[in-house]
C-alpha cells in the first residue's frame, strides 16, 4: 500500500505568495536612523521581495549564487529573506559586530558574489572591501540619503524590475535559501546552509503554542539580530502568520527600546538577555519620581518575551515578572537553526509553585519537536535522572549535518550522526535541561562567542608573554568576559592592559571580545597530560 498524499516541495516561495493574498494589510513597521518610523504593508512587501528577485536575475544571479546582507533590522531586510530564494539565490547574513577582518574572511569563505548593504554601514564595508570583491554592492538608503556613487542603488533596481512578470526560479525543498556562520566554534568560522525544507519546518515547530506562540493579531519586536542566526527563524513564522511587524533598527539602547516599546506596544518581543537587563533596570529607575524619565515609559501589558544566546538569569526573569512579562528561555546555535529547547511551563508543572516556575524558567527548557536530544558522558548515554552531566547531542531535520566546505570530523559529528554542540549539561525527568559548561572553554558574552583559545594564541604571539590561559567570568550585564591570565618572560615588563588591547586589535579581534581583566601569574597549571588546567584558574580568580 502505499500513502495518497500529494508530493508537494516545501517552498519560502509559498510563505511570500500567501502573505501577500492573505494579508495584504498588515503593516511592517521600521524604525529609520533618524528615528523616524516608516510603514509597509504584506502586499507592498510582497511585490517588493519579488521585484528584488528579478532586479538580481537581470543582474546575472544564478542558481546557488550567494547574495549577502549587511544590514540592520528593517524592512528591506525581511524583503532580502524572501527575495533572495525566490531568485535561486542564498541569502548569506554577515555579522555587523565582528572584526572587519573576519567579516572579510567570511564572506570569501562563502563565496559571495553580491552584497546588500545599509548606506549607514558603508564605513564598516570600506574596512574589508579590500578583503572580498563583490561583483556588484547594492546599497539601501536606509538614511534618505542619495546612493554614493559606484553602488548600485536598492530602490532603483526595484523600481525597474517587474514584479508582476517574474517567475520563480526552480528549485527543490532541499536546496539551500540562506546561510550563517557561526563563530562558537574554535579556529575560523564555520558556515551553515539552511534549506527550503529545513526553514519551514523550524517556523511550523517555532509558531506551536509553547514556542514562540504566533498569533496573528500579535504585534512582533524583533530585537535579535537578523543577522543572528536568522533572527532565531521568527521572520519566516511572522511571514507565515501574517503578524504585525515593529524593526527597532539600529537603535538597541534601552531608552530606545523602551520609547517604540510605548510607541508601538508589542505582544512578543526576542532578544539576548544583556538587552533585557539594560532595559529593566533603565525602566525600574524611570519609576523613581525624581527621575527625569519619571512617566515617559509604559512596559507592554502582558508582553511575551522568547530570550536566548545566552543563559537568563532568574532574577531577571523574576524583575520582569514583577510587571506580567514573562521571559521565555531558548537554547539552540547557528547549527540547530537555532530553536533546539524552550522553557516552557509543561502540563507536570501546572501545581508547581512560583518558586518552582522560576527555577525552570531559568533552565535551557524541553526539546522542541522534532529534535532528538541525548547527553553523552565519557561512558556512555547518560539518563535523564538530573545528575548525570554530558555533553548535548542533537539530530533533527533543521540540524546541521556538516559544515559548508568543511570536512565531517567526530568533533563535531558522531559516527551515527549526531551533532556534538560542545555543551555539558544535564536532563531530568520532565525533560528539562540544565547547561553547565562547555567542552571547548568558549565565552558567550551577550549572546556572541570568544573563543578563549584563539585570545590565547594572540596573547602568546606578543613578545613579552611565555604562555596565557583565557577563562570565563560572570557578568552581570554580558553573562561572562574574558578574563586572561598571563605569564610573562623572564626579564619582561609586562605589557598594560591597554598595549594589550592595541596588540590584539591589530591581530583582528574586535573591541568587544578583548579581555576585560588581566591576572599575572608564575605558570599556568597543567593536567598530568600537559593541558592547561583551567578548573584550576576558575577556582582560584571566580571561585
Amino acid at each position: 500500500m502505499q500513502a495518497t498524499m500529494m508530493n508537494i516541495p516545501l517552498s519560502l516561495n509559498h510563505l511570500l505568495e500567501r502573505a501577500g493574498t492573505l494579508f495584504p494589510q498588515s503593516p511592517i513597521t521600521s524604525r529609520l536612523p533618524d528615528k523616524s518610523l516608516r510603514t509597509h504593508t504584506f502586499g507592498q512587501f510582497h511585490r517588493r521581495a519579488r521585484a528584488l528577485a528579478s532586479a538580481l536575475q537581470t543582474l546575472g544571479l544564478k542558481k546557488g549564487d550567494r547574495v549577502a546582507t549587511l544590514s540592520w533590522n528593517h524592512h528591506a531586510h525581511l524583503e532580502c529573506y524572501f527575495g533572495i530564494p525566490a531568485a535561486g539565490g542564498v541569502m548569506h547574513t554577515l555579522n555587523l559586530r565582528l572584526s572587519p577582518d573576519e567579516i572579510g574572511w567570511i564572506a570569501g569563505d562563502a563565496q559571495d558574489r553580491f552584497l546588500v548593504i545599509d548606506d549607514v554601514l558603508l564605513p564598516l564595508y570600506q574596512q574589508f572591501a579590500h578583503l572580498h570583491r563583490f561583483e556588484k554592492v547594492i546599497v539601501f538608503s536606509f538614511s534618505g540619503a542619495a546612493v554614493p556613487a559606484g553602488f548600485a542603488d536598492y530602490e532603483a533596481l526595484l523600481a525597474q524590475a517587474d514584479p508582476d512578470g517574474f517567475q520563480y526560479a526552480d528549485h527543490d525543498e532541499n536546496d539551500p535559501v540562506a546561510m550563517c556562520y557561526t563563530s562558537g566554534t574554535t579556529g575560523r568560522p564555520k558556515g551553515v546552509a539552511y534549506s527550503h525544507r529545513s526553514t519551514i519546518l523550524h517556523a511550523l515547530v517555532g509558531c506551536l503554542g509553547d514556542f514562540w506562540g504566533l498569533k496573528g493579531t500579535d504585534v512582533l519586536l524583533p530585537v535579535t539580530p537578523m543577522f543572528h542566526a536568522n533572527c532565531w527563524g521568527v521572520p519566516y513564522g511572522a511571514v507565515m502568520m501574517g503578524v504585525e511587524l515593529v524593526f527597532p533598527g539600529p537603535h538597541l539602547h534601552p531608552d530606545d527600546l523602551l520609547d517604540l516599546m510605548t510607541q508601538k506596544p508589542p505582544s512578543l518581543s526576542l532578544g539576548v538577555p544583556t538587552i533585557w537587563m539594560g532595559l529593566i533596570q533603565t525602566f525600574d529607575a524611570a519609576q523613581n519620581p525624581s527621575s527625569p524619565n519619571h512617566g515617559r515609559w509604559k512596559l507592554p501589558a502582558g508582553m511575551r518575551s522568547l530570550v536566548g544566546g545566552a543563559a537568563v538569569p532568574e532574577a531577571l526573569i523574576r524583575a520582569f515578572d514583577k510587571h506580567g512579562i514573562w521571559l521565555l528561555q531558548g537554547w539552540g546555535m547557528t547549527e540547530t537553526s537555532p530553536l533546539a529547547t524552550v522553557s516552557y511551563p509543561k502540563a507536570d508543572l501546572k501545581d508547581a509553585d512560583l518558586d518552582e516556575r522560576y527555577r525552570r524558567a531559568a533552565m535551557a527548557g524541553v526539546p522542541v519537536p522534532l529534535v532528538d536530544l541525548r547527553i553523552q558522558g565519557d561512558e556512555g548515554l547518560q539518563p535523564w535522572d538530573g545528575k548525570s552531566v554530558g555533553e548535548i547531542q542533537v539530530r533533527g531535520p533543521f540540524i546541521t549535518g556538516s559544515y559548508h566546505q568543511v570536512p565531517v570530523t567526530e568533533d563535531k559529528f558522531t559516527q551515527d550522526g549526531w551533532l556534538r554542540t560542545g555543551d555539558v549539561a544535564s536532563v531530568d525527568a520532565l525533560g528539562f535541561v540544565k547547561i553547565s559548561d562547555r567542552t571547548k572553554d568558549l565565552i558567550k558574552s551577550g549572546g556572541e562567542w570568544i573563543s578563549s583559545v584563539d585570545l590565547e594564541n594572540a596573547l602568546m604571539a606578543h613578545p613579552a608573554v611565555a604562555e596565557a590561559a583565557v577563562i570565563a567570568i560572570p557578568d552581570e550585564k554580558w553573562s561572562e568576559r574574558p578574563l586572561a591570565c598571563v605569564v610573562v618572560k623572564p626579564d619582561a615588563v609586562a605589557p598594560t592592559a591597554a598595549e594589550f588591547g592595541a596588540h590584539l586589535l591589530g591581530k583582528g579581534f574586535a573591541k568587544w571580545q578583548l579581555p576585560d581583566r588581566y591576572e599575572w601569574i608564575d605558570a599556568v597549571p597543567r593536567t598530568s597530560t600537559g593541558k592547561f588546567w583551567k578548573m584550576r584558574l576558575r577556582e582560584r580568580f571566580v571561585g
